[in-house]
C-alpha cells in the first residue's frame, strides 16, 4: 500500500513523509485516503478492492459496496475542505488553452472576467461525485415553464423545441404574443442537452433561466424521443447524429434571420455540437458556440468509464437511463433493434451493440465510436468556440481532450478546472449556482459585442435546383460502396473542396450573406463565382430526383451571371468574348476549313 515517490512520482509526488499512508489519486480513481491510521487504512481498502467485483451486480451487496464508496468519498471531500480552508477558500485557477495568434482569446476571452478568476467549488460538495450526483438528483433549478414548438423533421421525426424568452423571465404581462417576429434582433441561444437529458434537467434549466435573465431568447433542442414527444420514424438520435442540429441551426436562421444564433452544447451535446461545426465549417449560420464537458473520444471514454469501479456505478445509471428511453419506444425498438440484449445490457457498450449499432448499421461498437467522436473535427472548426471542462470530472476523462488540436486552432479555447465533476461546478456555500452557467453567459455578451461572431459562407449564382431533402436522409448512418460492403459514416461530410446545399427541415433554402471584416475595414458583398457549382459531382440518387423538380432556366441562370461579371467591369464582357473566340477558334477554324474545301471542289470540278 505504501507509495514510493521514486517508483511511482505522478501518484505520490504529494505524499507527505509523516505518514505511512498518503494514497492520492484524484484524476483517475478519485480516492484520497490521507491521515489515517496505517491498520485501519490498510484492511479498509484491501477487503473493498477484493470484493468489488463481485458484489457490483449482486443486489444483496450492492449496498456493502455502496457504503464503502461513500466512505472513501466523505473522506475525499473533508479532505478538500482542509486544503481549501489552508489556501484562505482562494480556489483554483482557470487554465485556458489557446492558439498565440488568436483573435478569439486576444479580444474576446481575455476581455471575460470569469474565466481569468478562480473558480472555488461548494465547500460541502468539494469532491466530484457529489457535485456530479447533487447536480442529477436535485440541482435547484430555477421555477419556469417553457413555451413549446414542435418542429418536424424531413425524415418523418419530430422534436420538441423548449422556449423560454426574456419577457417569460421577467413576467411582462403585456407579452401575450408567442411568436418572435421576424426581423427580431435579440440573440438566440440553441441548447443540445446531454444523454438522455432534456429541457427539464436541472443545469438545462440553469443555462436556460439565465440567459433569458440577461435579456435573449433561449430554446432547448430536446433529442428525438425525450421531452415527451414520441419517436415518429425509423431514425433515433446518438452521440454523432448531427443532421438534427444542422436542420434546426438552419431553420432557425431562416425563421430569425438578423438575430445571431449561439449555441450551447453539454456532455453528449457538446460532442454533437463540435462534430457538427467541424464537418459545416464556414457554412454554418452559428455566430459563436460553447461546448461543456464534452467527451471528445467515444472511445477513450468508452475504456474509461468502464474502468474503475467508481467510474462503473456512472456506466450503469447511464444505462438504465438509455433502458428507460429505449423503454418508452419500445415497439420501435422491438422491430429495429435487439430487444432482449437491450434489457440485458449492464453498461453504455451493451446497450449500444443491441441499439445503436443495429438501427444505425455501425460494423462493430468500436466503429461507431471512432466515426462520432469529436476530437477528430476539432481541426476545420470555423466559428469561435469556447470547450469547459473539468479535470476530475468522473465521467468524461482529461485524458480524451484534445490539447493539441485546440491549441492549434485560432477558432477555440479550452478552459479546464482542477475541479467541478460533470456539468456540475456549484459554487457559493448553498449551491446555488453554477460557475459554468455564469461563464458561459459573460463569454456570449462579450462575443456578441465584438467583431469576431461567425458569418455563414455562402455563395449562390441564379435560381438553384429545389431537391427533395429526403435524398439527404436516405440511410442516415449508411454508406454503400461498389463493391457491396455497408460502412456506417454518420452523417459525415467530405470538407474539401465542395460545396454543399444548405438543409431546411422540408426544403432546401440558400442565401446570399456578407462576410464581416473586423477592423475598420468595410463589409463587401461576396460575389458569386458560378464556377463552383459546376464542381459538385451528382450522385445517382441526386439525378433520379430531378426528375421530379422543375426544370432549370438556363437562360436566365446565365443572363443573371453575365449581369453580374459586367457591373464589376467595363471590359470584363468583352474579356468574355474574346476568351471564348480564342478558344473556340482551332474547332470553328477546321469546320469553316472542310466546308470552303467542298465548296472550291464544286466551282472547279
Amino acid at each position: 500500500m505504501k507509495r514510493d515517490p521514486a517508483n511511482n512520482p505522478d501518484k505520490a509526488k504529494l505524499s507527505n513523509p509523516k505518514f505511512d499512508y498518503c494514497v492520492l489519486e484524484v484524476f483517475d480513481e478519485f480516492m484520497l485516503i490521507i491521515l489515517i491510521p496505517e491498520n485501519h487504512t490498510t484492511t479498509a481498502v484491501i477487503r473493498w478492492r477484493r470484493r468489488e467485483e463481485a458484489a457490483l451486480w449482486q443486489p444483496e451487496k450492492k449496498t456493502e459496496v455502496l457504503r464503502g464508496l461513500l466512505w472513501v468519498d466523505v473522506g475525499a471531500a473533508w479532505v478538500w475542505v482542509w486544503l481549501d480552508l489552508f489556501t484562505a477558500f482562494r480556489g483554483s485557477a482557470v487554465s485556458l488553452t489557446f492558439n498565440p495568434s488568436s483573435h478569439i482569446y486576444q479580444d474576446v476571452v481575455s476581455k471575460c472576467r470569469i474565466l481569468h478568476s478562480r473558480y472555488l467549488a461548494t465547500p460541502w460538495l468539494s469532491s466530484p461525485h457529489f457535485q456530479t450526483l447533487f447536480v442529477g438528483f436535485f440541482g435547484r433549478p430555477p421555477a419556469f415553464s417553457y413555451r413549446r414548438e414542435i418542429f418536424h423533421l424531413s425524415d418523418g421525426g419530430t422534436i420538441a423545441l423548449d422556449w423560454l424568452r426574456n419577457s417569460d423571465v421577467l413576467g411582462d404581462a403585456f407579452s401575450t404574443n408567442n411568436a418572435i417576429p421576424k426581423d427580431d434582433t435579440t440573440p438566440i441561444v440553441l441548447v443540445i442537452p446531454g444523454l438522455t437529458s432534456d429541457s427539464e434537467s436541472p443545469y438545462i434549466k440553469h443555462l436556460a433561466f439565465n440567459t433569458a435573465k440577461n435579456g435573449w431568447n433561449a430554446v432547448v433542442s430536446n433529442h428525438r424521443g425525450l421531452g415527451g414527444v414520441s419517436v415518429t420514424s425509423d431514425c433515433f438520435y446518438n452521440a454523432g447524429w448531427t443532421e438534427d442540429l444542422r436542420s434546426i441551426v438552419n431553420n432557425l436562421h431562416h425563421e430569425y434571420p438578423k438575430a445571431p444564433l449561439f449555441l450551447v452544447g453539454t456532455s453528449i451535446g457538446a460532442n454533437v455540437l463540435v462534430k457538427y461545426l467541424g464537418e459545416d465549417g464556414d457554412k454554418t449560420p452559428a455566430a459563436g458556440a460553447v461546448a461543456v464537458c464534452s467527451p471528445w473520444d467515444l472511445l477513450l471514454g468508452d475504456r474509461f468509464i468502464g474502468r474503475r469501479l467508481l467510474q462503473k456505478f456512472y456506466d450503469k445509471a447511464l444505462t438504465i437511463g438509455l433502458q428507460g428511453y429505449a423503454q418508452l419506444h419500445q415497439p420501435h425498438f422491438l422491430r429495429l433493434a435487439n430487444w432482449e440484449g437491450i434489457k440485458k445490457s449492464r453498461s453504455i457498450r451493451d446497450f449500444d451493440q443491441h441499439a445503436t449499432c443495429i438501427v444505425g448499421k455501425f460494423e462493430t461498437v468500436d466503429t461507431f465510436y471512432r466515426r462520432c467522436t469529436s476530437a477528430t473535427y476539432v481541426g476545420n472548426v470555423a466559428v469561435p468556440l469556447l470547450c469547459i471542462s473539468a479535470l476530475d470530472d468522473p465521467v468524461c476523462t482529461r485524458e480524451a481532450i484534445p490539447w493539441d488540436e485546440c491549441r492549434a486552432n485560432k477558432n477555440i479555447v479550452l478552459a479546464t478546472t482542477k475541479h467541478g465533476g460533470h456539468l456540475a461546478f456549484f459554487e457559493g456555500l448553498t449551491a446555488s449556482g453554477i460557475w459554468w452557467v455564469r461563464a458561459v453567459d459573460e463569454y456570449l455578451k462579450i462575443l456578441h459585442s465584438s467583431h469576431y461572431m461567425h458569418v455563414q459562407m455562402m455563395v449562390s449564382c441564379g435560381p438553384q435546383l429545389s431537391l427533395d431533402p429526403s435524398v439527404y436522409h436516405q440511410g442516415p448512418y449508411v454508406n454503400v460502396a461498389e463493391d457491396g460492403m455497408v460502412a456506417a459514416v454518420g452523417n459525415e461530410q467530405a470538407m474539401d473542396n465542395k460545396i454543399e446545399d444548405v438543409l431546411e427541415p422540408q426544403k432546401i433554402h440558400y442565401r446570399e450573406t456578407k462576410e464581416m471584416v473586423s477592423g475598420e475595414e468595410d463589409e463587401e458583398m461576396i460575389q458569386p463565382e458560378s464556377h463552383l457549382l459546376a464542381e459538385i459531382p451528382p450522385s445517382s440518387e441526386q439525378v433520379t430526383s430531378v426528375q421530379d423538380a422543375k426544370p432549370l432556366d438556363v437562360t436566365t441562370s446565365v443572363r443573371r451571371c453575365l449581369d453580374q461579371q459586367s457591373r464589376q467591369s467595363k471590359w470584363s464582357l468583352w474579356l468574355l468574348v474574346y476568351v471564348s473566340i480564342a478558344t473556340s477558334w482551332p474547332l470553328v477554324g477546321s469546320a469553316l476549313k472542310i466546308v470552303l474545301q467542298k465548296k472550291l471542289r464544286n466551282l472547279f470540278w
